[in-house]
C-alpha cells in the first residue's frame, strides 16, 4: 500500500471512529484503538480540522463537523432512490399521519436514507444517515428476508445486540421469523429496538425481482395497536407493489409482497 493511500486509509478510518463515537474522543484514545501512531494521528486530525470535517471542543476532544453531515446530506439527496421513492413516503405519511422511513443494506446495518415526519406531537426520533442493527427493526427484518444466507449468517456471527425484552437474539429464531416475513410479505418490530415504539416495513423490489431497500411505517405504541398494524400490513403491501412497479418491478400471480 503506497503512503498516500495509507494515509487516506487512516482518515477514514479516524472519520468512522468518530462517527460512531456517542461522545468526543482523545487523540491518545484514537490511536490506541486504531494502532495509529499519535504523532500520525494528531497530523490527520488538524488537517480534518482545518477541512471542517473534524472539530476540538473545550476538553480537547474531537468530533464529527458540521461539513461531513454537509457532504453527507448532498450525496443522499443525490441517490435516485431516495428522490424517486419520496413521493409515495408522503403519501402514506399523509394516509396514516405516522412518520415513514426509508432504508437499505449496507455493510450489515440498516442505513436510513430518508423519512417524511408525522404532523402529530408524539413521534419517534430518527436521524437519516443513521445506522441501526437490522436484526431489531422492521426496515432491517425485511432487508435480511430477502438477502442471502450468507449475509444473515455474517450478521448472526458478529452477535445479535439485545435492546429491549421483546428483541430476538436467539440465531434460529431469527430464521425462522424472517422465513414468516418473506411469506408475509412485511414485518413488524414490536418494541424490538425502543420500547413504546411500534414499526411495521415492506419490500421494494426492482426489475430483476431484488429488494432494493424497504420502508416503515413507525409510531408509538398508543397509536400503533395491534387492529393499527393489521390495518396498515395491508397498506404497507399495497405500496409495496406500487412502489416497486414503478422500478420496472413485474409481480408473478404467486409470488406475495
Amino acid at each position: 500500500m503506497s503512503k498516500n493511500v495509507q494515509s487516506i486509509s487512516r482518515a477514514i478510518n479516524i472519520l468512522e471512529k468518530l462517527i460512531y463515537s456517542d461522545k468526543g474522543l482523545g487523540v491518545t484514545e484514537i490511536s490506541n484503538s486504531l494502532a495509529i501512531k499519535k504523532s500520525t494521528t494528531h497530523r490527520i486530525l488538524s488537517t480534518l480540522v482545518n477541512h471542517g470535517y473534524v472539530v476540538q471542543d473545550e476538553n480537547s476532544k474531537y468530533k464529527v463537523g458540521l461539513k461531513f453531515f454537509e457532504v453527507g446530506s448532498v450525496a443522499i439527496n443525490k441517490l435516485d432512490l431516495r428522490n424517486d421513492v419520496r413521493p409515495f413516503l408522503k403519501e402514506i405519511r399523509d394516509k396514516t399521519n405516522e412518520t415513514v422511513h426509508l432504508g437499505l443494506l449496507d455493510n450489515n446495518h440498516v442505513l436510513y436514507i430518508d423519512k417524511v415526519e408525522s404532523l402529530k406531537t408524539v413521534r419517534m426520533f430518527s436521524e437519516i444517515g443513521r445506522k441501526i442493527e437490522p436484526h431489531c427493526t422492521s426496515l432491517g427484518k425485511v432487508l435480511l428476508a430477502y438477502s442471502p444466507d450468507k449475509v444473515v449468517e455474517d450478521i448472526i456471527d458478529n452477535g445479535l445486540i439485545k435492546y429491549t425484552g421483546n428483541t430476538i437474539i436467539e440465531p434460529d429464531k431469527l430464521k425462522e421469523h424472517l422465513k414468516e416475513v418473506r411469506i408475509n410479505g412485511y414485518a413488524i418490530d414490536d418494541e424490538e429496538q425502543l420500547m413504546g415504539v411500534r414499526c411495521i416495513a415492506g419490500p421494494i423490489f426492482n426489475y430483476e425481482g431484488e429488494v432494493i431497500a424497504s420502508f416503515s411505517i413507525t409510531g408509538p405504541l398508543i397509536r400503533m395497536g395491534k387492529e393499527k398494524i393489521k390495518e396498515l400490513s395491508k397498506l404497507i403491501k399495497q405500496y409495496s407493489v406500487i412502489i416497486s412497479r414503478s422500478f420496472g418491478y413485474i409481480r408473478n400471480n404467486d409470488e406475495r409482497i
